[in-house]
């Protein structure tokens, strides 16, 4: 964990070393002002010198104020420390989430992922300013005035030997339990933030279902799951408070019992019993705000191990050494599998998703996939821009193995339009942009005109400069998707993916689409992954996948007369027009 501090503090490190500074400085002037106290009463007061006795209080008073004054800066200099630090370490945690691969997100999972960048970096923030003041403060405190007790009277201060560690004893105790204690309770928030962001993602589908009970349901439990566990942290907590308290007042009166025999005996001034008072409230106060540190410094712990399992972690795909290394070849568009495997190593069963799976595209070409839900369709077309890598065999893309490009590179050769249509809040002129931020406004338009997107667009207020809600919401899910399209198109990519990108679309608009990519994209190799015989019937050539493996390969016409697979498909297809 001081590791973490110590890294994520750049740029603030006048400020953490500022903070303690004027921490020490404030406890200095508060450990002054007993003694200047116990003057008054023994010295100033006795001898009716009220010169003195001004003089004495002018400077309690300057004390109080420098106190003050340190006081308040430090705290200032400790929450700019913290925040800043904060602030690194939530941007560190976010540009390391985006290396991650597919794979390293469903590990995680987006929920748990959100609550370390948030929550548990909002602890380690609250640790760093409750560091730099109160466990400086408090240590400080601690040691001095126990100091100037022992100076004071050492007889007295050995009533300290029995308190302090029966405190301390039982702040080791409560800590020990704290801590696996803290860490179940992340994972409760982890858990009661999945159930919030699918709740709130799939709202309409709730809705729609009328399934508000099942829902509100499914939180409650874990809800009260998450207030099950802070009550079972907060419980353990509380049990130190008795304590304390009893080690405090049993030291009160301790003191105030043989103190108060020496006053008698004449042994020791009452002014300097006072001033002893005030440093065993300061001493028991200190530690207990020792001990309310170390319970936060336990959560902390947690926290920061949960953040290091991030920042620690490989990404599943990183660009290899040998990335960019040799020239790579000029963008064509060729795409080649060669005896291809594939299973989801981390969450998945264990199984092949694809096996031994050999094609190739030639550059320019309209190659369309088809197959039954779960044959791994869109798991073969992930695995061109590297969102997933092979577990055997090889993916080429114009002759060079994908892992041997560096990863942007390969990406930029590629425009893909995923089976979930995503849009950002932004405007659509933004959302576009995103293909080719420095596409001019003719390409703009020609894009959304290429995927049949420009009416409905020029239809809204605000045409291109329209804003658009996160996620789309204010437009239909076939506007979303033709607006995904002209995103893709306006790259000009080598290879053009569209996964199931069409299905919102009509089969006249679809014909329209398909007719601009011969038109505007001649060169690019086109992968349509599509449901309907209809939108891949006049693909070059059409891949039929079944379970795990290619099963037919060739034209509309040469798999209606000899696929089973495809046969069935185009009659049930026909079948459900007829009807």
């Amino acid at each position: 964990m001081l590791q973490l501090f110590l890294t994520h503090l750049r740029g603030y490190g006048k400020q953490a070393v500022k903070a303690p500074i004027m921490m020490i400085l404030e406890v200095i002037c508060e450990l002054t002002l007993p003694l200047v106290m116990s003057k008054i009463v023994d010295e100033a007061i006795p001898s009716g010198d009220v010169a003195y006795i001004f003089k004495l209080g002018a400077l309690m008073l300057a004390l109080a104020a420098v106190s003050m004054t340190c006081g308040v800066l430090g705290a200032k200099y400790a929450s700019y420390a913290s925040q800043g630090f904060g602030g690194n370490l939530r941007q560190t945690l976010f540009d390391k989430i985006q290396t991650f691969s597919f794979a390293d997100i469903d590990r995680f999972s987006s929920a748990s992922l959100i609550t370390r960048i948030t929550n548990d970096v909002n602890n380690m923030t609250m640790m760093l300013a409750m560091g730099l003041r109160m466990l400086v403060r408090a240590p400080v405190m601690l040691v001095a005035a126990l100091v100037i007790s022992v100076v004071l009277n050492a007889r007295l201060a050995l009533v300290l030997a029995v308190v302090i560690p029966l405190m301390v004893l039982a702040i080791g105790v409560v800590m020990k339990v704290c801590t696996k204690l803290f860490e179940a309770m992340q994972k409760k928030i982890d858990a009661l933030n999945n159930t919030l962001q699918e709740n709130l993602v799939a709202i309409r589908v709730v809705k729609a279902f009328v399934r508000g009970a099942h829902e509100r349901q499914k939180f409650k439990k874990a809800n009260d799951e998450l207030t099950k566990a802070g009550l079972n942290v907060g419980m353990k907590i509380v049990a130190i408070l008795p304590v304390m308290m009893l080690a405090m007042n049993g030291a009160t009166v301790a003191v105030l019992y043989f103190g108060g025999k020496m006053v008698m005996g004449a042994t020791f001034d009452l002014g300097q019993l006072q001033a002893f008072l005030n440093y065993i409230f300061q001493i028991l106060m200190s530690v207990m705000m020792v001990a309310m540190s170390l319970l936060q410094l336990s959560r902390s712990q947690a926290c920061a191990h949960r953040i290091n399992e991030v920042l620690n972690a490989q990404p599943d795909i990183e660009d290899q050494p040998q990335a960019g290394q040799s020239a790579l070849p000029a963008p064509r568009g060729k795409v080649e599998f060669q005896d291809v495997s594939f299973k989801y190593v981390a969450t998945g069963t264990g199984d092949d998703v694809l096996s031994h799976v050999s094609f190739s595209v030639e550059p320019g070409q309209f190659v369309a996939i088809v197959g039954g839900t779960g044959t791994g369709k869109s798991s073969l077309v992930n695995l061109i821009p590297r969102f997933y890598d092979v577990t055997g065999g090889a993916v080429l893309l114009d002759g060079v193995d994908v892992r041997n490009y560096p990863l942007e590179e390969l990406r930029s050769r590629i425009g893909m339009v995923l089976q979930t249509n995503v849009l950002f809040s932004g405007t659509i002129r933004e959302n576009l942009l995103w293909g080719r931020e420095d596409a001019t406004e003719e390409e703009l338009v020609q894009a959304a005109k290429d995927a049949q997107a420009y009416d409905f667009i020029m239809a809204l207020p605000n045409g291109f400069d329209t804003r658009l809600d996160q996620g789309g919401v204010n437009v239909s899910g076939g506007q979303k998707q033709r607006l995904c399209i002209a995103r893709a198109m306006l790259r000009k990519p080598a290879v053009l993916i569209l996964d199931d990108s069409t299905s919102a679309v009509d089969s006249a608009t679809e014909a329209a689409i398909r007719e601009s990519f011969h038109r505007n994209l001649a060169g690019t190799t086109v992968i349509i992954i599509a449901q309907r015989i209809s939108s891949v019937q006049y693909a070059d050539e059409i891949l039929v996948l079944d379970d795990d493996h290619i099963a037919g390969r060739g034209t509309h016409e040469e798999l209606l007369a000899s696929n089973p697979i495809y046969q069935e498909i185009y009659q049930s297809q026909q079948e459900g027009v007829s009807a």
